[in-house]
């Protein structure tokens, strides 16, 4: 099998318009399952709007503007704290019986705070008490070798913790939630429904969509600006910034950049990355028509992406991923920056079993981002080719077929397309996500010669 750049127009999967919604009773058993799992008197999960996948993956409501705390109880209590602005925001949520209580000290600095000032006294009013046991959920978490004194800590603001601790006593137990959560083992995040998954689908299929118009339509001459203009940005929630930049030699391309009004240059490296709730998309590559050097590790770098689909399975332990990208990368001296992907949900970067060395398998269920940074690049080069896909097992491809059938159907499409046009046949676990499944254009003046595997 020989890889070729060959002229292939990309078809229409169709983009879904509305977001699917997560029923009530799914929100219900999530919330009951943490509370089971965690085996404590509380759970208090931890929001603010940079971290908000888990009390939305739990909820439906994140909080605009400031803090929020989800306090689960063990005798039902299901009660969101915030803030001034966000208080009126809390009927959006799908958690049934949830009810919003306001605590003014989560709100911006300046506001009225003559009403509940005091955070401590608003855990109390809310149920909880001295000497009852605490599970806090934070944004991430330490591995022991990160943290090895008795008491745990949390990757959650210290006047929460604090605030926690006057009520419950310095004595009372406080143990970390977020691994629940949010481990690429058994995480409740990491493992997810159908209806989690079509949600997912819609943000990585317009995220995919929108890099594509700006692949298609950058040209030499125009801004960063005006290239990331093309997005057609409709007001989907982000999950992180929009990336969209360019550089040449003696100057690295810096691929977390956001755009600026620098005009970019015929043969400049390019690089776009866009990421709504679902999954972030990202296309590299060169400003040109063509580059016989440069295409020759494209290739490679397209071969290390057919290995993490050949080699990625239900069952099998993440290190083999990453070992079959790294032997890849290395024929052209290449090496991944970082993960050769990781698990996907409101957060971009949720958590990853595939970690070199990493025993964590894949399992059914799993969102997965194929993310494969090559390093080092020469300066004013660059090379990605990120997407979303799902490992379903046979259940839960029924389940997504019978409950979304226009999602599975856009699914089933994607697969077809990249194996009998890209040339990159998939397991049946593996559902694409993407609106531009594995098609790589090295060569952004012509976006529709992309990298295909010529079958002898």
């Amino acid at each position: 099998m020989t890889v070729v750049l060959k002229e292939i127009a990309i078809p229409q999967f169709g983009v879904p318009e509305a977001r699917p919604e997560i029923p009530a009773a799914t929100y219900d058993k999530r919330a009951a399952t943490l509370v089971e799992r965690a085996a404590s008197d509380w759970v208090v999960v931890y929001a603010d709007r940079e971290h908000l996948g888990n009390i939305a993956f739990l909820t439906g409501f994140e909080p605009r503007f400031e803090e929020a705390l989800l306090l689960l109880g063990r005798n039902g209590e299901r009660i969101i704290v915030t803030g001034n602005e966000s208080i009126d925001y809390v009927p959006v949520a799908g958690l049934p019986d949830v009810k919003g209580v306001l605590a003014q000290s989560l709100s911006l600095m300046g506001q009225d705070r003559s009403q509940s000032p005091d955070l401590a006294a608003v855990l109390r009013q809310c149920g909880i008490s001295r000497g009852q046991t605490i599970a806090l959920a934070g944004w991430k978490y330490l591995e022991p070798r990160e943290w090895d004194p008795s008491a745990p800590t949390f990757f959650v603001p210290a006047f929460i913790v604090d605030a926690l601790r006057t009520v419950i006593g310095t004595s009372a137990p406080m143990a970390d939630a977020t691994p629940i959560l949010m481990s690429p083992a058994d995480g409740m995040r990491a493992i997810v429904d159908a209806d989690e998954i079509a949600q997912l689908e819609w943000g990585s299929a317009r995220s995919s969509a929108a890099v594509w118009r700006i692949v298609e339509g950058a040209r030499a001459g125009m801004s960063e600006l005006e290239c990331a203009a093309l997005m057609g940005y409709a007001g989907e929630p982000l999950n992180c910034h929009v990336m969209m930049s360019g550089a040449s030699a003696p100057d690295p391309v810096i691929g977390l950049r956001s755009p600026s009004s620098r005009k970019i240059k015929e043969g400049d490296g390019v690089t776009t990355a866009i990421g709504y709730w679902g999954g972030l998309s990202c296309r590299a590559g060169l400003m040109s028509d063509g580059d016989e050097a440069f295409l020759e590790k494209a290739i490679c770098y397209f071969d290390s992406l057919r290995a993490w689909y050949e080699t990625i399975d239900i069952g099998v332990a993440g290190k083999q991923v990453a070992s079959a990208v790294e032997t890849t990368l290395a024929r052209a001296g290449l090496r991944p920056a970082l993960n050769p992907g990781h698990l996907i949900s409101h957060d971009e970067w949720m958590h990853s079993p595939l970690r070199s060395g990493s025993e964590d398998v894949i399992r059914s269920g799993m969102v997965c981002q194929v993310d494969i940074i090559p390093a080092p690049m020469e300066p004013g080069q660059a090379l990605n080719c990120e997407d979303g896909v799902v490992i379903a097992d046979e259940a839960l491809r029924a389940d997504i077929a019978r409950l979304h059938p226009e999602v599975y159907a856009r699914m089933q499409a994607r697969r077809d397309f990249m194996s009998d046009v890209i040339g990159v046949t998939l397991k049946d676990c593996i559902l694409p996500l993407s609106s531009t499944p594995l098609y790589f254009p090295p060569f952004w003046n012509k976006p529709d010669h992309v990298l295909v595997v010529e079958k002898q």
